[in-house]
C-alpha cells in the first residue's frame, strides 16, 4: 500500500481491510456472479459498510461525516479492488455526495444530507447518454411547468442504478448554458429503470425519463452547478483510479507468486531473465500509478486547481496500465490464465468495465492535453 495515510486513516484501513478480507474475498464476488444478484452486490454486506461509517468516511463533521478526507476514503477503494468487493460506495458516497454537500439551499441540505449517511435510501447519478463518456452537451431536457418542472430523456449506464431510490439526473434548460442537475424519485410516474449486464457483473442500469413531473424545489440549488458536477466526477474518477491500482498491485502479486511456483525445464519460470524482465517493467508502471492516484487524492482535499489535471492523469494511466497488466498477467500464467475456474478472469473483467467507466483512456489523454492548453 503506497499511500501515504495519517494514524486515524490508517486506522480506517486496517479496519476495512479485515472487514473485506472476511467479509467480501474474492470468492463473494464469483457467488453474486453465478447467482445473478439483481443489485451486484450483497445488501447485508453494504449495511454493516453503513454501520462502519465508510459512507461518510470522506464527509465533512458538519455533515455528519467521519472527515477521514479522500486518501482514507481511497484506501477504501484500492482494497475493494484488491479482494473485487462490488459495494455501491462510488455512486452513493463519492458521485451523489459531492454534489449534495454543495447544495446551497438549507432547506435541501436538511432534507438530502440525511439520504448520505443513512445509505438505506441509495442516490446515483443519471448523467451519460451514450455508450461513451461524454458529459456535455446532453440531450435530456427539463422544462419549466406551472407547478415545477418536467423531465425527458434517455440516461446510460447509471453507476449502481438499479435498486437506487433517488436519481440526480441532469438535464438540459432552455435558455441557460450549461446543465442543471434534479433530484427524481426512481419510483415516479415516467421513470423508467432497467438493468444493464456487464461483463464485471456489477450494477448498471439505463434510466428512461418519460414527462416526469417534479415539484419546484427538485431542482439542487447549487452556486455552479457545472463547476459542482465536475468536481464529483473528478473525485469519483480519483478513486477509480485507486480501485484500479488496488487490481493491479493485487494481480502482479499474485503473478510473481505463481512465476516463483510454476516449474518447466526443472527451475521455477521466475528465474527466466525475459519473465524477469517484464514483471519489473510492470511493477515500475504500479508503483508509477500510485504516485499519480495519491497527487490526485491528495489534490481533492486540498482544493487544487490542479485536481482535472490529476484526476484525468490517474485515470489515463490506470486504464492504460490495468489492460496491459492483466493481459501480460493471462500470459504469464499460461492455459490457466483463460480459465473461468481461475480469479484472474474475474479482475480482468472489473479492470476492463473501470477503464470505460467515466472516461477512457483517450478522453483522458485529450482531457488532459486541452487542459494543458495543446
Amino acid at each position: 500500500m503506497g499511500f501515504l495515510l495519517t494514524e486515524e486513516q490508517t486506522m480506517l484501513r486496517e479496519s476495512a481491510l479485515a472487514f473485506i478480507a472476511e467479509q467480501s474475498p474474492v470468492a463473494q464476488q464469483r457467488a453474486l456472479r453465478d447467482s445473478a444478484a439483481p443489485l451486484g452486490y450483497a445488501p447485508a454486506l453494504w449495511q454493516q459498510a453503513v454501520e462502519l461509517g465508510w459512507p461518510t468516511a470522506a464527509l465533512p463533521e458538519s455533515a455528519g461525516g467521519l472527515a477521514m478526507g479522500y486518501p482514507g476514503l481511497g484506501a477504501i477503494f484500492e482494497l475493494m479492488g484488491r479482494h473485487l468487493a462490488a459495494l455501491p460506495l462510488l455512486s452513493h458516497s463519492v458521485l451523489a455526495a459531492e454534489l449534495l454537500l454543495q447544495v446551497s439551499d438549507a432547506a435541501q441540505q436538511a432534507r438530502w444530507w440525511p439520504l448520505l449517511a443513512a445509505g438505506d435510501e441509495r442516490v446515483a447519478l443519471a448523467l451519460d447518454e451514450s455508450q461513451h463518456h461524454w458529459p456535455r452537451p446532453m440531450k435530456a431536457t427539463a422544462e419549466r411547468t406551472a407547478g415545477g418542472w418536467r423531465l425527458a430523456g434517455d440516461k446510460s449506464f447509471v453507476i449502481d442504478g438499479t435498486g437506487a431510490r433517488w436519481l440526480i439526473v441532469a438535464a438540459q434548460v432552455a435558455g441557460e448554458a450549461d446543465c442543471a442537475l434534479f433530484m427524481v424519485d426512481a419510483q415516479a410516474a415516467g421513470v423508467r429503470v432497467t438493468p444493464l449486464h456487464l461483463a464485471d457483473s456489477r450494477n448498471h442500469a439505463r434510466v428512461t425519463l418519460e414527462a416526469v413531473q417534479l415539484s419546484a424545489d427538485a431542482r439542487l440549488q447549487l452556486p455552479d452547478a457545472a463547476a459542482a458536477l465536475d468536481r464529483a466526477l473528478d473525485c469519483a474518477r480519483s478513486c477509480l483510479a485507486a480501485e484500479a491500482y488496488g487490481i493491479a498491485r493485487e494481480v502482479l502479486e499474485r503473478t510473481v507468486a505463481y512465476l516463483k511456483e510454476r516449474v518447466q525445464f526443472d527451475v521455477p519460470i521466475g528465474s527466466f531473465q525475459a519473465l524477469q524482465h517484464r514483471v519489473a517493467r510492470l511493477y515500475a508502471d504500479v508503483e508509477l500509478l500510485d504516485s499519480c492516484v495519491r497527487a490526485a487524492l491528495s489534490a481533492i482535499d486540498e482544493g487544487s486547481g490542479e485536481l482535472p489535471l490529476l484526476a484525468s492523469l490517474a485515470k489515463a494511466r490506470a486504464n492504460d496500465l490495468c489492460e496491459r497488466l492483466l493481459n501480460e498477467a493471462v500470459q504469464l500464467h499460461g492455459g490457466i490464465g483463460v480459465t473461468d475456474e481461475f480469479d484472474l478472469g474475474l479482475f480482468l473483467k472489473r479492470a476492463r468495465v473501470i477503464g470505460q467507466t467515466l472516461g477512457d483512456t483517450l478522453y483522458h489523454r485529450d482531457r488532459y492535453a486541452r487542459l494543458k492548453g495543446f
